[in-house]
């Protein structure tokens, strides 16, 4: 297989790494064939275009990292609204539940003729609020 072939694959390969070390060695190797092909064999460009593609590796795993830490925070922030509110509207049935129809009954009491420091407090009838 020629180099050329390789940077050719190397994309489909980048893309199904399925850890970290694995995707540092596909471009890090990608990296050194690219700057080997290009500096002619020089020892030390194709050292660099390897050391290149293994920092384009990191980098890449610290913004999916940074996405998949921010898209967790969104989520756990989004689930405790959801858990707050489901026991809101748990409460509001219980509390449905609970309370039944109730009846309101107005019982007339007499209140007599008072005197108090020298005041005469006529007799008046003030109604009873019984809730059942």
């Amino acid at each position: 297989m020629s180099p050329r072939s390789i940077l050719v694959l190397l994309p489909l390969f980048c893309g199904c790494a399925a850890s970290r070390p694995i995707g540092d060695v596909v471009l890090g190797a990608g990296g050194a064939v690219l700057g080997n092909e290009l500096s002619g064999g020089n020892p030390a460009i194709t050292a660099a275009g390897a050391a290149g593609g293994v920092l384009l590796s990191e980098g890449a795993h610290f913004l999916a990292g940074r996405e998949t830490r921010k898209a967790f925070a969104s989520g756990y922030d989004q689930g405790r609204s959801d858990a707050v509110k489901q026991q809101y509207w748990l409460q509001v049935q219980l509390q449905r539940e609970r309370a039944p129809a109730s009846r309101v009954h107005l019982y007339p009491v007499l209140i007599p003729e008072t005197h108090i420091d020298g005041v005469i407090i006529q007799p008046t009838v003030r109604n009873l609020r019984i809730q059942e």
